[in-house]
């Protein structure tokens, strides 16, 4: 082997290790998720058992939740569903234990999930982990914009990309 190709074996090894410590020491990323969603398409909600206060204006669904609006998929072991009197509209839905979010081709895990469904924004927090294709990014918090399509990754940021293939 020559001496060009061992000095940049060398650079492309040390440039690897530069961007992995960058990655690992993270504490913010922004990336694209799935594409942009609509927050004002109809919603779907499928459990096992509904419970239903009209006093607060909470529904609860327990057992199996899938949520389904537009392209968005969420599934969760619970899910709060919080009613604006005034608008007469769903205000929030609150997911909980074993969330996962899908949007397009991209999927996101976490303990919890709150959406301001009239803004579109939608929090997860708790062991994040958003996956991308063969990509992952771990965190602590995912902030998503579902009308924008983007997502911002908090708290001890862990990317791991895969190279494609040659």
């Amino acid at each position: 082997m020559s001496l060009s190709g061992l000095s940049m074996r060398g650079a492309l090894a040390a440039l690897l290790f530069m961007l992995s410590a960058l990655a690992t020491a993270a504490q913010e990323a922004t990336v694209a998720f799935g594409g942009r969603g609509d927050p004002q398409a109809l919603i779907e909600v499928t459990a096992d058992t509904l419970d239903v206060s009209q006093q607060d204006g909470r529904a609860e669904y327990a057992g199996n939740v899938l949520v389904g609006q537009g392209e968005m998929r969420m599934a969760a072991e619970r899910l709060l569903v919080i009613y604006d009197e005034e608008k007469r509209a769903i205000a929030r839905l609150e997911a909980r234990g074993g969330v996962t979010l899908v949007n397009g081709p991209d999927a996101a895990e976490a303990e919890a999930a709150d959406y301001d469904v009239a803004s579109g924004q939608v929090e997860l927090t708790g062991d994040v982990l958003l996956t991308q294709g063969p990509n992952a990014i771990s965190a602590e918090r995912m902030s998503l914009d579902l009308e924008k399509g983007t997502a911002r990754l908090t708290g001890r940021v862990r990317t791991i990309l895969v190279p494609e293939e040659r």
